[in-house]
């Protein structure tokens, strides 16, 4: 059995990703690759309408083919990294991708809509099920960090921890990858739904820097109060009418951490009197002949050492209190707390700023970041515009 499970796995494993990009999902799902006129499907696709059964059993069978390959490169990847996957939280980690992908190659063809019916209920599972792995690794980071710490791995020490460069290019791997997979099913599940206006499965065709900068203030305001008694004013600018094709959800992410940073820098930077602190300044800039959308976030929280500017993308490193740490570890013994989650602490396990920028760097975009010791911080967010990038997916 496990000679036949380790084969199975390395066939999969050499296999070639098909790469995507936010036009082709919504070609896709428009039926445009089911036909020869592509133009004619455009015409009578509407986002209101659950998409057509041949659309859906063609989305189901890419999946059933494309997903194994990538969960496949992951487990191998996990069963690789150093020290990393001798954690626990890792293992478990991994335990849940071997299971997927032995359910997913076990898929006969799917060539009716009772098939399709029955895989997309397997694979909402299988979603649900992988919808905790980004705080889990974070944990097993945390857990390496803490072994280390407590001398149990003799030749490492806190000092290097945070430049261990090959468990941070494994974890940049795994979560461009994880972005890559939870795209893929979320976008074929919303298009067995009834879409709202606009929607084309994730991709809301009509996506509002604006209204998404509006909501991630009030959760990140909610957060900073749970904190700190009060948060920072935010003050937003700019093309405020700017709407463009993208998955809302991701961009929320991108901007809500990088609100966080700045309250939470805010706050600790200027006191506890709520009085003093200076507004954070967000800009959205566009114009028909840019390549970006560009958003711009701006604080007064004190800057960040040039110390730790090389440490600010790295999985490794956080500047929060370990103690918020250790609460976060103990809540997820008994159940593990789903990714980003509003109820989550202000700052905890590190993987914020990282993450973000792989979020934005999966449809070409990218995040940075300009800092000014003693005074404050700049948060620059590019997305781009056409979305004709490719995702950047690992080996």
């Amino acid at each position: 059995m496990y000679c036949t499970f380790t084969c199975v796995l390395q066939e999969y494993s050499k296999k070639s990703q098909t790469r995507v990009s936010l036009q082709t999902l919504t070609r896709s799902a428009r039926g445009e690759f089911l036909t020869k006129n592509a133009s004619q499907a455009r015409n009578t696709f509407s986002s209101k309408q659950q998409a057509s059964p041949e659309v859906l059993m063609h989305s189901a069978n890419f999946i059933r083919h494309e997903m194994p390959i990538r969960l496949a490169r992951r487990i191998k990847d996990l069963d690789n990294v150093p020290y990393l996957k001798d954690m626990s939280s890792v293992q478990a980690v991994k335990d849940i991708y071997i299971s997927s992908f032995l359910t997913l190659v076990r898929e006969p063809l799917i060539d009716s809509n009772v098939r399709e019916a029955l895989f997309a209920r397997k694979l909402d599972v299988l979603y649900e099920r992988h919808s905790s792995v980004l705080v889990q690794m974070a944990k097993g980071a945390y857990e390496l960090k803490d072994k280390i710490r407590q001398h149990q791995i003799s030749e490492l020490d806190t000092e290097c921890f945070e430049h261990m460069n090959e468990c941070h290019a494994f974890l940049d791997r795994f979560y461009i990858s994880r972005i890559g997979i939870r795209v893929l099913a979320g976008h074929y599940l919303a298009l067995r739904s009834r879409a709202m206006e606009g929607y084309v499965g994730l991709i809301y065709q009509y996506t509002s820097p604006y209204e998404i900068v509006k909501q991630a203030v009030a959760d990140a305001s909610y957060m900073c109060e749970n904190r700190f008694g009060a948060f920072p004013e935010v003050k937003i600018q700019g093309r405020l009418d700017l709407t463009f094709a993208y998955i809302p959800t991701q961009l929320h992410y991108i901007v809500l951490e990088l609100l966080k940073n700045a309250m939470r820098a805010t706050c600790e930077h200027h006191g506890s009197n709520p009085r003093k602190w200076p507004p954070i300044e967000v800009v959205i800039a566009d114009g028909q002949s840019n390549e970006d959308v560009v958003i711009k976030i701006s604080d007064e929280g004190g800057g960040i050492p040039r110390s730790n500017r090389s440490k600010i993308w790295s999985y490794l490193f956080t500047t929060a209190d370990p103690s918020i740490q250790d609460t976060l570890m103990k809540m997820g013994q008994a159940q593990p707390p789903v990714d980003h989650s509003v109820n989550a602490p202000l700052a905890g396990l590190g993987y914020g700023l990282p993450i973000s920028k792989s979020y934005a760097k999966y449809f070409g975009g990218d995040v940075s970041l300009q800092s000014m010791e003693g005074y404050g911080s700049d948060a620059y967010i590019h997305l781009r515009r056409l979305g004709d990038s490719l995702e950047p997916l690992p080996m």
